[in-house]
């Protein structure tokens, strides 16, 4: 498997930067990574977690319906591991 270095929120802050103008997607990405980081929760580790959970069988829906933050999916997650 590849795995990739530069991310896609890389292309974004550089397509920025060359351009100067708005780009309503990176904006919008680069405001979730800042809520993020407000809130402890690092973006790696809830891939992570969301992948894991997806691969325990629940559908985004059924997490949504579950869950309401980063530490509900780590429990859901945690207690379908035991």
């Amino acid at each position: 498997m590849i795995t990739r270095a530069v991310t896609i929120e890389d292309i974004d802050d550089l397509y920025l930067t060359w351009n100067s103008h708005i780009n309503g997607s990176a904006l919008y990405r680069r405001a979730l990574r800042d809520e993020m980081e407000l809130r402890d929760v690092d973006p790696d580790e809830l891939r992570d977690l969301f992948e894991r959970a997806r691969e325990q069988g629940y559908t985004k829906d059924e997490i949504v319906d579950e869950t309401n933050r980063y530490a509900d999916l780590k429990a859901l997650v945690d207690d379908a591991e035991e």
